[in-house]
């Protein structure tokens, strides 16, 4: 498949995600309804750091990528605090950016040999980067997923109460 459409999805798939940002109070971006372990906020959080975590960390071409908001995240962490309007506004930036700079090192051949790797939450071992940036699009959309089931389940808590 043509990278570059690989890259117009991530960019379209956190548009979107972001405009969804847009039509909701920070209240429910930080709201964890009943049945499910995160919100909105982490979510959205989680693809901005997810990403670059894979193709940069993952794949040993730079173990020691700095990626800010990393430790509230990435794998294995949980909504612990409030999502400010500040915080939200920097994690939009940084899901910009990192796809930009990954494409543009993608571009640059920075990618060209990686260490192959399979993620748990597709089990697939991924051995060149086009593989890493298909888990990367299937990834964002789980999670863009998560946030409308989210958002569709505190609609209908809203309705329940009026």
């Amino acid at each position: 498949m043509n990278q570059q459409i690989i890259f117009k999805y991530i960019r379209q798939t956190r548009a979107v995600f972001a405009q969804l940002l847009e039509q909701l109070t920070l209240e429910e971006i930080n709201e964890i309804p009943d049945g499910f372990k995160n919100n909105i906020g982490w979510n959205f959080g989680h693809i901005a750091v997810s990403t670059p975590g894979l193709c940069y960390r993952r794949t040993q071409v730079s173990p020691d990528y700095e990626i800010p908001y990393s430790s509230d995240y990435g794998k294995g962490t949980k909504p612990e605090r409030w999502i400010s309007a500040e915080e939200l506004d920097s994690l939009k930036g940084q899901l910009i950016s990192s796809i930009q700079q990954i494409e543009a090192d993608y571009n640059k051949g920075v990618f060209a040999t990686i260490s192959p790797f399979a993620t748990s939450t597709y089990g697939l071992e991924m051995n060149t980067i086009e593989e890493v940036l298909s888990a990367a699009l299937a990834h964002d959309n789980l999670h863009y997923g998560y946030a409308m089931a989210i958002r569709r389940t505190l609609e209908g808590e809203k309705q329940k109460k009026s």
